[in-house]
């Protein structure tokens, strides 16, 4: 910041302060939605504040949807059971793209890139059938197994940036004395890659709990195990949407994410600083 003036600072600050309104402010609403009462949402013309507004919505979310808790509770299963075997197959795999050098590699990483490419809708119908015949239809696995190879790819490259960082000399001085290949990966590599172990399993865990909805409106018909994103739906009357109350649940569904972020934020912004940078 020391080599910007003092115009330039004050361009950039607004800029910033622009572009956080713009994704704020959505957000922002969807709170003061949450906060008014159903017949006063589509007052005209429109207040910011009321006298009216309160937290009802929050406490009649939980008779609306009996099994909200339960909602709550699969989203957050799912996406760390996904973002557990995402990181099972995502940190051999990348350490294997980082030091070693075999034919298809390039090809290979290209492949992976090239699966994020394919929306989820387009593999529904493969997917079903390979779910139905391995008898996994209408169970946490349903959901939780497409979510992780998805997710996966993404994941690789991730963490392969992020080891190519790290120093081979210490491995070679390890390898020197005696120590084995997993040893020199959970001895040696891990412990320095923790930053950037946080980032991919951050992000798997936010990728993990935004793309429930698909999979479990495909894959599962039973409600005890339906995530948020699918149950959230039961807000949705044939004749009308209990608004307020859908805000609030949305509202009440993002906290978990948002915990799990701010806890970790300073890993975060370590992991992402170090691996954009060459070491």
């Amino acid at each position: 910041m020391e080599r910007f003036t003092f115009v330039q600072k004050i361009f950039l600050y607004l800029g910033i302060a622009v572009f956080l309104t713009f994704m704020l402010l959505p957000f922002f609403e969807m709170f003061m939605a949450s906060l008014r009462p159903l017949q006063h949402l589509f007052r005209s013309p429109y207040q910011f504040w009321s006298d009216d507004m309160s937290f009802q919505a929050y406490s009649d979310i939980w008779e609306t949807v009996p099994l909200l808790g339960r909602y709550i509770f699969n989203s957050v299963f799912l996406a760390s059971v996904t973002t557990f075997l995402c990181m099972m197959f995502v940190i051999p795999a990348a350490y294997s793209f980082a030091r070693f050098k075999f034919k298809g590699k390039t090809i290979s990483l290209g492949l992976f890139l090239g699966v994020n490419m394919f929306a989820g809708a387009v593999l529904l119908i493969p997917l079903y059938k390979l779910l139905r015949s391995m008898g996994l239809l209408n169970t946490y696995a349903a959901m939780f197994v497409p979510g992780a190879a998805f997710l996966v790819p993404t994941g690789i490259w991730l963490l392969k940036a992020y080891l190519e960082k790290i120093p081979i000399e210490l491995e070679e001085s390890a390898w020197i004395d005696g120590a084995s290949r997993m040893y020199i990966l959970r001895r040696v590599v891990l412990p320095l890659a923790v930053p950037g172990l946080i980032v991919v399993g951050v992000a798997s865990f936010i990728g993990a709990y935004a793309q429930q909805f698909l999979f479990a409106i495909t894959f599962n018909q039973k409600r005890e195990y339906m995530p948020l994103p699918a149950g959230i739906f039961e807000f949705v009357g044939y004749q009308s949407v209990i608004w307020n109350q859908l805000m609030a649940a949305s509202i009440v569904g993002i906290i978990p994410v948002l915990i799990i972020f701010l806890f970790l934020q300073k890993y975060l912004v370590k992991g992402l600083t170090k691996g954009a940078v060459k070491g």
